[in-house]
Parts: structure tokens; C-alpha cells; sequence
């Protein structure tokens, strides 16, 4: 569900309500009439206009994304330095170190690195370790018990190469600087205000303000997999590898899953779009094992993957491994070679999100009952501290309270350092949460030790004693931002249908606009239906099927979680549906039909 800001013309009132609306999304003119005139439909032109304020770049990198609208990783400051240190250590025989983030990002990641270094470099296994960080016991990144970890390793890396994390970790790589270990960082995190980390031999980051790759945006995964390509090439001129030695674009299935699950930009970014709709490709003619396992788990109607199987399926899958326990069965599900060693890793993944939704689901009744107060008094976010919630599970309830309340919010929980608090937040459009971040460490630096993240979401460390303090500089910081804005929690739709766009021509028409995803949503309509059937489904009967009228026009649909377990639904045969809802592709037994995806439903 999607949240945004309202016009910053508007007329501010309080509002103190959760109830959600729905409400137009509005066209930006000069693009809407742009997609005409190249030959995109009525509906497509529009969706494209809603989706891209402001865009003044051309649109056929966004409309037909290809890989050929990538800029070259020669682009990216530090990359050809960082791509040569690599490339010394493939030649040379040293051991290598693989230090990852432990979210899909940073699985992804992982997973390219390895896979490049050992069936395309040639490296043996027993020169590379593995180094993820657990998400309770040592936090995210560069992480001290990391550290002590790599210090440890036999045989000794003398390179440690970092992916979708270690920007804001300069006392660590510091210290790995002092043991011999030279760092090469691959990271897109907003770098601190300080700068790249001054001990790294290399920092690869599109965010850095010296850095000339145009696209800003894109995932840690495809940070690692253009560094790792530069490091190909410098190996095939150096003669270390024959040029004929293949490109690392099937990896590409990878970075599209670690893209997709970071939550990062499909909006204006040719290099999003282009690595998401490839990846894709690739992932459903099902070469790997782990691809292979997914689509048997979820049945043969699943296939073809789109992104928003990668983004509902595999995503919190891999993510619900480190968010309850160690993160390396999700890498191994990954890498896995037989479809049998894919199935038995996938089993202990799926338990894992099960346990992960119970869990969730506890945290965030009580993150809402303690919410309440920020809604009385109208901040400008909300804030609360779970005494006994479990840290693998903080953004999970933070984007329920964000998808609940329409503003932004921090989840906090018990840290594993004595007397700190670790936590998670995400964001609404228009509110750069990693901003807010360095403007609370601003406001109060004692308050704030840690943070990192980017626009959409980030991490915190606050000592507990500072809590307070840290809570009011933060929503100062967050007001200062909002401007007083009112917000509410709303879903942006696309308009109407008529009754003879409510078929599979118009989700062709739809699907031929993708990949979908943040800054890009699929297209939510909204419209009126009379209830012609209903009947609660699903093993505790929280689910809707129903058959619902438009004119002449009957449909299918399903509502998911519309209903609290055992309730009865507040509205009955006959009645009229003011609804949001997507069209979806129904898939029985090599049938296909349309049905509708309700999201959002009232009487009216």
C-alpha cells in the first residue's frame, strides 16, 4: 500500500484520522502528452504521466528498458582503482574476503562476487570466506565482531571487498587497514557528511558528489556487479584471463532480485528498469536451482516470475532468515547447484517467515497501541519503543505504521550492547528519512551514534537513555522537512475503467509498461461494483472471493486480509463497493482470466 504527501499548496488542517482515501494521482501534462506522441495508448500515457513528475529525460529507456542504456562502471569514482586491487589479488593468489550486508541486497551481492570470483576468475574456494554479519548479535555492516572475525581467518585475507554496506564504517576498515587487510567498498548508502571512509583502499559508491555514473539509485547488487564486470576487463587487458572469458550477465538475475527487494527507485532509472526486466528474463527460463525451488513452492500457476513475485515471495523469505537467525542458509539457498540442497534451504526459509509473520504480527498490535499518543498530538511521525520486540522485525512494523497512519515511522527495540536501542524506520514520499537522520544528529549528536540508510528506509542506534531526546530532535527534524503538511494514510489510484477495459487487453497493455515497483507502483484503479458473491477463504478465513458487477460485466476478485479472523464481512450481496483494486492474471490449470485484486474496499 502506498502513502504520500499532499500538495504543499494546499491548505493545511489538522488531522488526527487513520481513515484512508483514495485519491487520483495527479498527470504531469508535458509527459502525458510526450507518451502520446510516441505512439504509447491512452491508458499507458497516463499511468507514465502519474509516475513521472517533472521527468524531462527521454522516455524510451523507461518505456522499452534495455541493457544498452547502461552507463559504463568506468563511470563510477574509484572503480577502476577498486577493479584493479581486485584484479591484483586474482592474479596474485591472495585470499579474499566477501563482506556483505545480510538483506536480500546484500545476499545478492554476495552471490555475484563469489560466483564471478570462482567460475569466472577462477579463485578456489578455499581462498574466499564468506563474512555476513547476524542482524542481532553484530548489527548491520563493518560491524566490530565482523572485525574480530576477519582477524581471525586462516589462511589471512590480504583484500576484503564490501557490498551494500561499509560507507559509514571508517573505524573498522580502519583497523583492517592497520592488520594489512586492504578494503575495497561497494556500497549506494548515503555517505556521512565526513565523506568516503579515509582507511579504505577504495570506496565504489554512486552517491559520492565526485562520482560521474548517472544514475544515483541503483542497489548495492549492482554496485558489486559493475565493479566486479570492471574487474573482468582489467583482467582480460592485463592477459590474466583470455578475453573470451563470458560477461557477467547472467548474474543479472540476481541483481534484479536484490533490486526489486531493496526497495530502490524504478521510477526515472533507466538502470533499474533495464537490470529488473533483464533479470527477469532470465529468471524465468529457471537455469538455477533457486529459481527451480521458489516456482515449485508456489505452484505452476506462478510462472512467469514478475516483480512482484520477487518483491511478495522471495524476498521476505531470504529476509525472514537474517531477521530471525544466522544469514548464511539464505546464501546457500542462493548458491545451491541440485534443485534437492534448493528445496531443503527453501524449507528452512518459508519456517523462518512464518515465525517471522507471527512475530510481526504481535509487534505490531502493540507498536499501534503506543502510537495512538503520536496521533492525538498530531506529530509529524511516529516513534515507539517495543520493550520486548524483536529487532529482526523493526522495518517490517515500521512500514505497517507507515501503511496505517500515512507518516513516518521508527520502530525501536533493545539492542545487543548493553543500554542501546537499535532501530528501523521507513519513509513517505516526500521526506528523505536519511536526511531527517543527519538533521537529528544535528540537533542532537549524543542522542544519535549510528545511522545509515537512504530516502526510503534507514537504521538507528540510541543509547536508552537518551530516547526522549532523540525522539524530539527527530520529529523537529522530520517537521522541518514536511513543512506542516497534513498527513493521512491514503492509496493514489489511476482513475476509472470503463466495462470494456476490464479485461486481459488491458493488463497487456499494463504489463507492457513494467517492471513495477517503488516510485513506480502498479497501476491501482478504483471503481464501483455491485457484490453478486462472497465467501471467506483461507485456513482462518480471512480472505474474500467475490464476484463483482459493473454494468454488464462480471468479475472474479480477491481480497486479501479483509477480514479479521472469524469476523463477517460489513457489507452483503447486493450492496455497492466503492473499491480500489489491480488487475491480475488468473492462472487454472492452463486457463487464464481476469480477475481483480482488491485492495481497498468501502460501502457506498
Amino acid at each position: 500500500m502506498m502513502t504520500a504527501l499532499p500538495d504543499a499548496n494546499q491548505p493545511v488542517t489538522p488531522q488526527h484520522t487513520t481513515q484512508l482515501k483514495l485519491e487520483p494521482r495527479p498527470l504531469d501534462e508535458a509527459v502525458y502528452a510526450r507518451a502520446q506522441a510516441q505512439g504509447l495508448s491512452e491508458l499507458q500515457a497516463r499511468l507514465l504521466a502519474s509516475r513521472l513528475p517533472g521527468y524531462q529525460g527521454e522516455l524510451a529507456p523507461l518505456v522499452t528498458p534495455s541493457l544498452r542504456y547502461l552507463a559504463h562502471p568506468e563511470k563510477l569514482a574509484d572503480g577502476r582503482r577498486a577493479a584493479e586491487r581486485i584484479a591484483q589479488a586474482v592474479a596474485e593468489g591472495e585470499s579474499i574476503g566477501i563482506l556483505t550486508d545480510y538483506d536480500v541486497d546484500g545476499i545478492t551481492s554476495h552471490v555475484v562476487i563469489r560466483r564471478t570470483l570462482v567460475e569466472l576468475f577462477g579463485v578456489p574456494e578455499h581462498k574466499l570466506h564468506s563474512l555476513i554479519g547476524h542482524r542481532i548479535h553484530d548489527g548491520y555492516g563493518i560491524s566490530l565482531p565482523l572485525v574480530e572475525r576477519t582477524l581471525a581467518l586462516k589462511p589471512f585475507p590480504t583484500l576484503v571487498i564490501t557490498a551494500d554496506c561499509g560507507s559509514s564504517d571508517e573505524p573498522r576498515i580502519a583497523r583492517l587497514k592497520a592488520a594489512g587487510i586492504d578494503v575495497v567498498v561497494s556500497d549506494h548508502h548515503a555517505l556521512p557528511l565526513e565523506g568516503p571512509p579515509a582507511s579504505a583502499y577504495a570506496c565504489v559508491n554512486p552517491t559520492r558528489p565526485d562520482c560521474a555514473y548517472p544514475d544515483k539509485t541503483i542497489a548495492g547488487c549492482m554496485v558489486a556487479w559493475l565493479l566486479m564486470s570492471l574487474a573482468r576487463g582489467v583482467l582480460v587487458e592485463w592477459g590474466a584471463l583470455p578475453s573470451a572469458t563470458p560477461k557477467l550477465s547472467p548474474w543479472l538475475s540476481y541483481v534484479a532480485l536484490g533490486t526489486v527487494a531493496d526497495c530502490v527507485s524504478l521510477g526515472g532509472s533507466p538502470a533499474n528498469r533495464a537490470v529488473v526486466s533483464y533479470g527477469l528474463t532470465l529468471i524465468n527460463h529457471m537455469d538455477a536451482a533457486c529459481w527451480r525451488a521458489m516456482a515449485a513452492r508456489l505452484g505452476a500457476d506462478s510462472v512467469p516470475f514478475n516483480a512482484e513475485t520477487l518483491a511478495f515471495q522471495m524476498g521476505p523469505r531470504i529476509n525472514a532468515r537474517s531477521r530471525l537467525d544466522d544469514p548464511y542458509a539464505a546464501l546457500h539457498f542462493m548458491l545451491a547447484e541440485s534443485d534437492a540442497v534448493a528445496n531443503r534451504q527453501l524449507e528452512v526459509l518459508d519456517q523462518d517467515n512464518q515465525s517471522r509473520k507471527a512475530i510481526e504480527a504481535d509487534m505490531a498490535e502493540e507498536a499501534r497501541a503506543l502510537a495512538a499518543s503520536a496521533l492525538i498530538a498530531d506529530e509529524p511521525a511516529v516513534v515507539v519503543f517495543l520493550e520486548d520486540g524483536h529487532p529482526g522485525v523493526q522495518g517490517i512494523v515500521a512500514s505497517r505504521l507507515v501503511q496505517s497512519y500515512g507518516r513516518p515511522a521508527l520502530v525501536l527495540t533493545q539492542a545487543a550492547a548493553p543500554n542501546m536501542l537499535t532501530g528501523s524506520g521507513r519513509s513517505i514520499d516526500g521526506l528523505h528519512l536519511r536526511d531527517a537522520l543527519q538533521r537529528t544528529f544535528e540537533l542532537a549528536p549524543e542522542a544519535l551514534p549510528r545511522f545509515g540508510g537512504h530516502s526510503g528506509a534507514a537504521g538507528v542506534g540510541v543509547p536508552r537513555e537518551y530516547l526522549d531526546v532523540f525522539k524530539q530532535a527527530f520529529l523537529k527534524a522530520v517537521a522541518e522537512q514536511l513543512e506542516g503538511r497534513s498527513l493521512y494514510p491514503r492509496l493514489w489510484t489511476d482513475g476509472e475503467l470503463s466495462t470494456a477495459q476490464l479485461s486481459l487487453a488491458t493488463l497487456e497493455e499494463i504489463d507492457a509498461l513494467g517492471p513495477y515497483g517503488r516510485e513506480f507502483d502498479a497501476p491501482l484503479f478504483e471503481g464501483r461494483f455491485i457484490v453478486e458473491a462472497l465467501r471467506p477463504v483461507g485456513a482462518d478465513g480471512a480472505h474474500l472471493m467475490l464476484e463483482l458487477s459493473m454494468g454488464a460485466i462480471t468479475c472474479k476478485a480477491i481480497w486479501f486480509r479483509a477480514l479479521t479472523p472469524g469476523e463477517l464481512p460489513a457489507f452483503a450481496i447486493g450492496d455497492t463497493l466503492h473499491c480500489a483494486y489491480k488487475l491480475n492474471r488468473n492462472r487454472w490449470r492452463g486457463r487464464e482470466s481476469l480477475q481483480l485484486m482488491v485492495e481497498h474496499a468501502s460501502t457506498v
